[in-house]
């Protein structure tokens, strides 16, 4: 990945050297060998998915105001918020390009893909509707914002691999229920903590208000229960003062960890992957299916 601009190719490069867990090209390749494995449109398309999603990366990060991804300064907080706009609108291009170069299915799959990855950022951002229920509407959020993407990484495997096209629909099934288990674990460890493992400070989407489902739960348990009520209120409170570093604060993310409102979400978390997995029943039953599996549960045990 290069840009005949220097500037471009620094600053494009920045969030993909500090790191990431590659999920989504190794999706791809993994689903790849269904059939004749990773030709070099399997690759092509790999490389795509995971441009997509950095790009994704340095305008979420703008929007949500973040110091931090993937454990070092973010872009914005680096070059400012038109330079980290303008390299997600390149890396965009860049994946865009690749794309053409695999057809018209590969370009009608990036397009769709795309137009949910950013209606799920407006309706994150808008928020829900008085009549939507929150829990509903912010999984959906998370179905569009990160399952679609993941969904598409798997498709592209098969479709470039020449597996059978069967197999297309529950591999994009699969991924999209993955795609959110995923993001609901992440939920779970921004509680943590432990800056090495997210990659972020604790409770960085509670700090910046951003709702996660432990929160969203703890909203609506508050309503007929005083204590909960309370826990809300110091973390509503905090949010609203900017008061978010202070050791009070501090104290109500270690209780919003403890409560039974986060095994909820981790059990939430294991359904959402379950049901992937049921999705591959139609697999042949072998060594791809197993790794595919596998990799599902390797996702949803990074917290425990």
């Amino acid at each position: 990945m290069e840009f005949a601009d220097n500037l471009a190719d620094v600053t494009a490069r920045y969030l993909f050297d500090a790191g990431g867990k590659r999920i989504r090209p190794t999706l791809a390749l993994l689903t790849a060998q269904l059939g004749i494995g990773n030709t070099p449109k399997v690759i092509i398309a790999a490389q795509a998915m995971e441009i997509t999603h950095l790009a994704s990366l340095y305008h979420d990060d703008v929007m949500d105001d973040a110091d931090v991804r993937r454990g070092v300064p973010s872009v914005q907080t680096v070059w400012g918020n038109s330079v980290a706009i303008l390299t997600g609108d390149l890396l965009f291009a860049r994946a865009g390009r690749l794309v053409a170069s695999l057809g018209d299915k590969a370009v009608q799959l990036q397009s769709d893909t795309f137009e949910r990855l950013c209606l799920g950022q407006l309706h994150e951002t808008i928020g829900p509707a008085p009549e939507d229920d929150p829990i509903e509407h912010y999984l959906q959020v998370l179905a569009d914002k990160t399952g679609s993407l993941i969904a598409a990484a798997a498709q592209v495997g098969v479709i470039f691999s020449s597996a059978p096209e069967e197999f297309e629909d529950p591999v994009r099934e699969f991924g999209e229920k993955i795609g959110v288990a995923f993001q609901l674990i992440d939920d779970v460890i921004d509680l943590s903590g432990d800056l090495e493992e997210t990659g972020k400070s604790p409770g960085t989407d509670l700090r910046s208000g951003v709702a996660t489902l432990p929160l969203l739960k703890l909203r609506k348990r508050a309503v007929g229960n005083p204590d909960d009520a309370v826990l809300l209120a110091r973390i509503d409170h905090g949010v609203r003062s900017g008061e978010t570093t202070t050791l009070e604060f501090d104290e109500a993310i270690a209780a919003l960890k403890a409560h039974a409102v986060t095994r909820e979400t981790l059990d939430e978390a294991h359904r959402w992957a379950h049901e992937g997995i049921a999705a591959l029943s139609v697999l042949p039953d072998g060594p791809v299916r197993r790794a595919l599996t596998k990799f599902a549960d390797t996702l949803v045990e990074r917290s425990n």
